[in-house]
């Protein structure tokens, strides 16, 4: 079992969207910029107010790994991602669907969100050409 995310002020906007099936940053109130992950001070102009943001859920794959869990190697293996929106903002996440022989830096890929039991975990596939 997953455990569920335990939600701040600074992201907990992230996870209502989520469960609203979009991914949501932060974007400054002051000058605009957005951000990920949450951060409690705009490093462009230094200011605290920001509010939610919801993003495309598109980019392509800038980095991945497989992950394996290293107490318990007969799980099976994730692939973790590395996405590079197309707001210009990356995210982590795990890519679903897709075998490890067809994964490719700068692949296209849109987010997708995966019920869990008490949260929705915003994941990841590949866009066919």
């Amino acid at each position: 079992m997953i455990s569920p995310p335990v939600p701040s002020f600074d992201d907990a906007h992230f996870w209502d969207g989520a469960r609203a099936g979009e991914i949501r940053v932060q974007r400054c109130s002051e000058c605009g910029e957005i951000r990920h992950p949450p951060a409690p001070m705009c490093a462009a102009c230094n200011s605290t107010r920001w509010e939610p943001h919801a993003l495309d859920g598109r980019g392509t794959i800038y980095s991945w790994i497989v992950s394996r869990h290293p107490s318990e190697p007969d799980t099976e293996a994730r692939i973790v991602v590395l996405v590079e929106l197309a707001e210009g903002v990356r995210v982590v996440s795990n890519l679903i669907g897709t075998p490890v022989e067809e994964i490719e830096v700068g692949r296209a890929v849109e987010a997708v969100f995966v019920e869990q039991e008490t949260f929705t975990l915003p994941q990841f596939r590949v866009v066919a050409p």
